[in-house]
């Protein structure tokens, strides 16, 4: 549990004055009633909001302090890691072994990948996602040929020359 403290609580009253977007003056007001001595489901029914997102908030508040409740951490939809000439760069490095005919596997590209930008992905769908913007496409080599005969007409076919 997230506790407020009342200084906090004023503190966050003085910065709401201040700010224009409703959504931020609820978020902080949410806060600030926590510090003030509501408790949760008495400050969702101030706010419109969930309970358990009044606790998030104060979990946020109490972790990243008044930034984490003003800025919304959404990036503007860009979520990308690196730049288009950063990313030129980092596939260069695959590129020259890829056109020798070797194969690069998509968990070594992910491992580079996450050291290059300095954060670990849980799935490789962010790689799949890199690769696809940069017009590369992930081939796998078949198990066998297309037009391998069936293992029956293999042994047919050994019986019949060495006779």
């Amino acid at each position: 549990m997230y506790t407020i403290s009342k200084e906090s609580a004023s503190k966050i009253r003085e910065t709401m004055k201040g700010i224009k977007k409703a959504t931020v003056y609820k978020r902080l007001q949410a806060v600030a009633l926590r510090g003030e001595g509501k408790k949760n489901g008495e400050v969702a029914e101030i706010t419109g909001f969930h309970s358990d997102y009044v606790g998030q908030l104060c979990k946020l508040y109490c972790k990243e302090g008044l930034e984490g409740l003003i800025s919304d951490g959404r990036k503007g939809g860009n979520n990308r890691n690196m730049s288009d000439v950063e990313a030129e760069e980092f596939l260069e490095r695959f590129e020259e072994r890829a056109k020798n005919g070797q194969i690069i596997t998509i968990e070594e590209i992910a491992k580079a990948y996450d050291e290059s930008v300095g954060k670990e992905h849980s799935s490789l769908s962010t790689i799949y996602y890199f690769m696809h913007n940069h017009n590369w496409r992930i081939v796998t080599p078949r198990r066998q040929h297309p037009g391998k005969a069936s293992d029956e007409d293999i042994e047919s076919s050994k019986k019949l020359t060495l006779r």
